[in-house]
């Protein structure tokens, strides 16, 4: 398995994942301080190839612009596409910082398999916080953006938001995967698919 190490970023303490393979490397969610994570890239002699942001908001891409400058590709779900340059849709004309107008994805990320790295990467799409919001499978890791929290789903009465759909995500795609799927969420404490089917409250 590729090396995995997070970093916690921002105002939101968003969960900034960077996965190095080889001398290569990806990050999901760079919410902030993008310092950070080209320090940590640095460190380990990790070119970046990706930035993946699991959904459109503003604590989840505030770092696209500086690592967009590294060579790396922005990539996103085409539902979600439009929030990365509209501070109105990725909510930071609300959060009384920067308002984020790009850069805009470079690529499309659909339902489906995906690789980098000859890694097997399986591109989930679950709607309910946003529209596009997608996590990501990779082995027995479950990236799971601010669909799936420890203990709690993501926040429905933003823009975009709909219960209903992020409910049926988490029971008809999240909650069909082997309970020993470790998941890594967009913000709190990593858990597990069958921790949670057993005690998660909201579902």
């Amino acid at each position: 398995m590729p090396e995995l190490e997070k970093l916690t970023v921002g105002a939101l303490e968003t969960n900034c994942y960077v996965i190095g393979s080889g001398d290569r490397a990806l990050v999901i969610d760079p919410g902030d301080e993008a310092n950070k994570i080209t320090d940590l890239l640095n460190r380990n002699n990790w070119k970046l190839d990706y930035v993946i942001n699991t959904h459109g908001h503003a604590d989840h891409i505030g770092g696209n612009y500086q690592l967009k400058k590294l060579g790396a590709q922005i990539l996103i779900h085409p539902a979600d596409a439009g929030m990365l340059n509209d501070p109105q849709k990725n909510l930071s004309q609300f959060t009384g910082g920067e308002f984020l107008t790009g850069p805009a994805a470079d690529n499309l990320l659909q339902e489906g398999d995906w690789s980098w790295q000859e890694e097997e990467i399986k591109i989930i799409h679950t709607p309910g916080h946003t529209p596009g919001g997608i996590c990501l499978l990779w082995g027995d890791w479950l990236f799971s953006g601010d669909t799936l929290f420890a203990g709690g789903v993501g926040r429905t009465d933003l823009p975009g938001g709909n219960m209903e759909d992020l409910i049926a995500s988490i029971r008809e795609k999240l909650f069909k995967l082997p309970g020993d799927i470790k998941v890594f969420p967009g913000h709190g404490p990593e858990t597990t698919i069958g921790f949670e089917v057993e005690n998660n409250p909201f579902i």
